[in-house]
């Protein structure tokens, strides 16, 4: 249900693992000998500030998981304590960092497949509460009206203050079929909506398309899983045989995009692009900073691009809109984007756990964080609501509506361009959409037309 952050692909990280598993063996060792501490004390010093191990506080560890074993109020077992730790070193560093169990790492590995279990909600961490990032299309988070920027308080009654992510997360989760109330916070409204939704089996179509207008394609990406390119370029192939001939503008969907997979929005990117960098992830090692580049051929031969974006769009499609807006490729039309400009690196501990470790941070070609800053848009268009004129304007009489008109010998062999109303039903549903193809059909006629070569 809770959507992966973006896992790069597995980088060489085997300096990342080995630091990270020396703490856990000293744990083992400190808890073996307390005075090891002490005896090393003047040896650490020699090797320098940089290399040595706390050990004071390592001592205070031990200190309190000796107390809790001897004073608390029930008995716990060792694995338990020291999963607890390990989870509280991740969790306190970033709110994408964590440890993950048996279950969740499966969990992680069927996400990033396209089908999971639950609500079909994206969430993360919001102070005290839990926030919607984005519900996923075609879910019963979606069907059901739950919005992007809506704040999660109680999860059947009960109020998830201070509660954990996971925690949470585990709580929306459930069998297909079975019912869940939800109590939302939502800015605007004076008083807490509920909802309640069904839980089902999420099968998430990451790639959408079809013709706004004749030679004006819509491509909307819902989340990036490995397939998402392979699917994108079907899309264009299908929307270029339905329209009988190359396209003259694409709008390109990023709204309530919550990311995926790093790999799929470099490929998703260069896809439109034929040269000129895409993305660079920059962290504190030499294995965790990669650029790349975008490899020739543009699908749409220049046509031009108008990518939707809003507050929902995260992550991995954060690095499509900046790439294509750096590049010049494309307009970005909408509100200003999540923000969550980190990589996170999927570590194996063994076969069953991993950690989920932040190493580095995104850069679009210009060189801007997208960390808590977003993409903002080349064009602010808020999503408004678009009601009928409560006295709708008489149409001006033209000649046309004369008896007895002349006809135009070349009107049957116009093409059809989308009448007034298709235009005002599309402003109606989705105002956003409406504006970006307004944008986009100024771009192609704008553009030079194209000669023979």
């Amino acid at each position: 249900m809770c959507r992966p952050d973006d896992q790069a692909a597995r980088m060489p990280s085997m300096k990342l693992a080995f630091v990270y598993r020396i703490p856990l063996l000293f744990f083992a060792l400190v808890l073996a000998a307390p005075w090891l501490p002490e005896a090393h004390a003047d040896s650490s010093a020699k090797a320098g500030a940089k290399n040595t191990l706390p050990l004071a506080e390592l001592h205070t560890f031990v200190e309190v998981m000796q107390k809790i074993k001897q004073d608390y109020v029930e008995p716990v077992s060792d694995k338990r304590l020291l999963q607890n730790a390990i989870n509280g070193m991740l969790t306190g560093l970033d709110p994408h960092s964590a440890y993950l169990d048996a279950t969740q790492y499966k969990q992680l590995k069927i996400n990033t497949s396209g089908r999971f279990g639950g609500l079909g909600i994206v969430v993360a961490p919001d102070k005290r509460f839990i926030k919607v990032v984005s519900p996923i299309d075609g879910t019963p988070a979606q069907r059901a009206g739950i919005h992007s920027g809506d704040v999660i308080v109680r999860i059947n009654g009960e109020s998830v203050e201070g509660m954990k992510l996971d925690q949470a997360v585990k709580r929306m989760r459930g069998a297909p079929g079975t019912s869940i109330e939800l109590e939302i916070i939502r800015p605007g409204h004076p008083t807490p909506l509920r909802f309640t939704l069904k839980r089902e089996i999420i099968r998430v179509d990451s790639v959408k398309s079809r013709l706004l207008e004749p030679g004006y394609g819509y491509v909307r990406i819902a989340s990036f899983q490995s397939a998402t390119s392979a699917d994108l370029r079907k899309a264009l192939a299908k929307l270029k045989k339905t329209n009988k001939a190359p396209l003259r503008g694409l709008v390109l969907d990023l709204r309530n995009n919550p990311g995926g997979l790093l790999n799929a929005a470099v490929s998703v990117s260069n896809t439109f692009l034929s040269r000129g960098l895409i993305v660079y992830i920059k962290g504190r090692i030499p294995d965790s900073s990669h650029r790349f580049e975008a490899l020739p051929g543009d699908a749409l031969s220049g046509a031009p691009i108008v990518a939707l974006v809003n507050g929902g769009t995260a992550s991995a499609a954060e690095i499509v809109a900046g790439a294509l807006k750096d590049n010049h490729r494309a307009l970005v039309v909408g509100t200003r984007t999540f923000g969550k400009g980190s990589v996170q690196t999927v570590l194996p501990l063994s076969q069953d756990t991993a950690i989920k470790l932040t190493t580095a941070l995104y850069y679009t070609p210009n060189g801007h964080s997208i960390q808590a800053e977003g993409i903002r848009p080349d064009i602010t268009v808020e999503p408004l609501q678009v009601k009928a004129a409560a006295n709708p304007r008489i149409d001006s009489f033209r000649e046309a509506d004369l008896s007895g008109h002349l006809k135009n010998p070349g009107a049957a062999k116009l093409p059809h361009s989308g009448g007034k109303n298709d235009e005002l039903a599309l402003a109606h549903k989705d105002f956003q959409l409406y504006e970006a193809l307004t944008v986009l059909k100024s771009l192609a006629l704008a553009r030079p037309p194209a000669t023979a070569g």
